[in-house]
């Protein structure tokens, strides 16, 4: 078990900014909820998957709903009362209190700025390790992209708090599927956001059905990213080199919508393409995450590969925190092996959400 650092969590942080695909949650709010955690002297311990004993529980601490509405409140709830705190971490406690014991430890749900820091909070909060692992290794749109769906581990029992301090047990959910619409529904009526704890798992489940050393990944690109801004490198080179991935567009924000719709955030932003990539289109298309990217016109990189967005400061962008004459570079880290097995492309191909095509790794292209 390791012991983390503020700058140990400072760059998970950045790093699953970077992994989150413009979802997970805005960094700033994670950044903000663990510099107070260490403020007050908590101390945050990380334990590797083979260290969870077989016999001992862990939870799935998160928020759910739309990220362009988890920092606002909307008028009609403003004379209910307000919890004060993260809505996940009261979520995780009400999951431990329905099993009547405390829980070895806390996992994310997927790797984003914010997300992830729900689940470092709860874990600093609850004096347990946090796991180094995700069932994603990613950010994503919908609850049953997960390892552990694909995996055939049940969410259930799943325990929803709110932010005015309802809290809940769903004991029994057909599946996955309806996971989603059920606590996407309690999201859309509680402000469009809740807290949600879930997979209850034994060591012995999670070891396998989880994406072990998720967080360390996350941290290596986050201390490529500040080594490169420090020295004045190019921090987008530096973080494709640390992942293993690709350059795929320089360009100019030219054009960008969103809509919000039934909890979810969906657009696309398009790009003018400078330097190398003078005379060239690039379109991103995202449902909360980056799912398919377009280089003039015709399908550059799909899910389940990561396609990623920096500024021009070296700082990850997230949905939909976009603007016209934004200088942008887009590239592609590879995707979790468990997402190009048949099963997971089923669960987390660009077929899933619709599109009549198949995915090709970009390594391939």
């Amino acid at each position: 078990m390791r012991k983390l650092t503020e700058q140990n969590v400072t760059d998970i942080l950045y790093g699953c900014t970077v992994v989150g695909t413009g979802g997970g949650g805005d960094l700033s709010i994670g950044l903000k909820m663990m510099k107070e955690d260490f403020d007050e002297g908590r101390e945050l311990y990380m334990a590797d998957v083979a260290e969870v004993p077989d016999d001992e529980y862990v939870a799935v601490p998160y928020m759910c709903g739309s990220p362009a509405s988890l920092e606002t409140t909307d008028p009609k709830y403003a004379d209910l009362p307000q919890i004060g705190y993260p809505e996940s971490l009261l979520a995780f406690r009400t999951l431990e209190s329905y099993f009547g014991k405390k829980f070895y430890g806390a996992v994310s749900t997927e790797l984003g700025g914010a997300n992830t820091a729900y689940a470092l909070h709860s874990a600093c909060q609850l004096g347990v390790p946090i796991i180094d692992a995700d069932p994603a290794a990613r950010s994503v749109p919908e609850l049953q992209h997960s390892s552990f769906y694909v995996k055939g581990v049940p969410m259930t029992p799943i325990a929803l708090a709110t932010q005015f301090g309802d809290t809940m047990i769903v004991k029994d959910i057909v599946d996955d599927l309806r996971s989603e619409d059920i606590i996407r529904a309690v999201a859309v009526a509680s402000s469009n956001r809740i807290g949600v704890a879930d997979h209850p798992i034994t060591g012995k489940v999670l070891k396998t059905s989880i994406i072990s050393g998720a967080l360390s990944y996350a941290m290596k690109l986050g201390e490529a990213l500040r080594l490169a801004k420090d020295s004045g490198s190019d921090a987008a080179d530096e973080v494709i080199k640390a992942g293993s991935g690709r350059l795929l567009f320089k360009g100019i924000v030219k054009e960008w919508k969103v809509e919000e719709t039934g909890g979810f955030i969906y657009g696309d932003t398009i790009m003018d393409g400078i330097g190398d990539f003078a005379g060239h289109e690039y379109k991103v298309w995202y449902k909360n995450e980056n799912l398919i990217a377009y280089r003039d016109g015709k399908v550059d990189v799909s899910v389940p590969d990561l396609i990623c967005v920096m500024d021009e400061n070296g700082v990850p962008v997230t949905n939909p925190h976009y603007e016209n004459g934004m200088k942008l570079t887009v590239f592609a880290l590879p995707a979790p092996e468990i997402w190009k097995t048949s099963r997971g492309l089923e669960v987390f191909g660009p077929r899933s959400f619709g599109f009549d095509f198949d995915y090709v790794p970009f390594e391939e292209k």
